[in-house]
């Protein structure tokens, strides 16, 4: 669930208003509360993605391509942004744009725009964020061997399934070092998954990385919309709460006091992005 307004989203929206309106005046606070963007910025041709749209369902030739400007020469490391539900191929490249204005102003760091088929119905579009698992895997691992800057993951809203599967196909493989960090922006994936024995659990302390998920309580898209659709909590809206123990280099990190709404997590000055690179150290 993200800042591009998808046909399913408004739907959804429109609907969950309707029933709340039934129970008075709050229903449309609730409404209006789950609008939202990420500041409205606009990335040049030249920013860099990794894309697999159009390469999932091909049996030959690569799973994904590249595309932009990659000299980061002056770089120690990089960022890959890995967006959320009912993002276009355009708005995938500014919402990595936007993390990386944000992360300007603290750690001038390169932002990929991991780009993935997203804007499809919901169903459909977490399917896809299990089969972009292999493939991130894939260009992680390369990246890697080819050129072995650290790379620290920032995932929004479903971008948390893409990452969280991808994690266990990394620890299936026995590659622990793929990643220098994890970062869950608003994770829409349920609150139980994140623990021992939960479906991402093990694949968390399998990676030799911090795992931190950063919730908002102020988070309406995943409090009334997710809960609505998935009939369970996000981990983005209050951690894990207390499903269970948590697996080793996992933390929950409350960031309400700065995070409004869905789309701000990483909006530059009004996100968490700071934070982010705090408890990175």
């Amino acid at each position: 669930m993200d800042s591009q307004n998808g046909v399913t989203r408004r739907r959804l929206l429109i609907a969950l208003g309707s029933g709340l309106g039934l129970l008075g005046g709050g229903g449309a606070y609730v409404y209006w509360s789950l609008q939202g963007d990420s500041g409205g910025y606009t990335a040049p041709d030249s920013h860099p993605v990794v894309t697999t749209r159009g390469f999932l369902n091909t049996t030959e030739g690569p799973a994904f391509e590249t595309d932009g400007t990659w000299s980061f020469d002056d770089a120690s490391e990089v960022f890959l942004f890995v967006h959320g539900f009912s993002t276009d191929a355009e708005r995938a490249r500014d919402n990595a744009y936007t993390a990386q204005i944000a992360l300007d102003g603290t750690q001038p760091t390169p932002v990929v725009a991991y780009s993935w088929d997203s804007n499809v119905e919901w169903e459909q579009a977490k399917d896809n964020a299990v089969a972009n698992s292999t493939p991130l895997a894939q260009w992680l691992v390369e990246w890697a061997e080819t050129d072995g800057r650290p790379v620290h993951l920032l995932a929004h809203s479903l971008g948390a399934r893409v990452t969280g599967e991808t994690l266990r196909v990394l620890a299936e493989r026995g590659v622990t070092d793929a990643l220098a960090s994890v970062s869950l922006l608003g994770g829409a994936i349920p609150y139980d998954s994140v623990v021992q024995g939960g479906q991402y659990g093990n694949a968390i302390a399998a990676v030799d990385a911090p795992v931190s998920n950063f919730y908002s309580h102020n988070d309406k898209v995943l409090s009334w919309v997710y809960r609505a659709s998935d009939r369970t909590h996000a981990v983005g809206h209050a951690g894990a709460r207390d499903a269970g123990p948590l697996p080793d280099g996992y933390q929950d990190v409350n960031v309400t006091d700065l995070v409004a709404d869905h789309y701000s997590y990483f909006e530059p000055g009004e996100g968490c992005l700071p934070r982010v690179v705090a408890e990175i150290g």
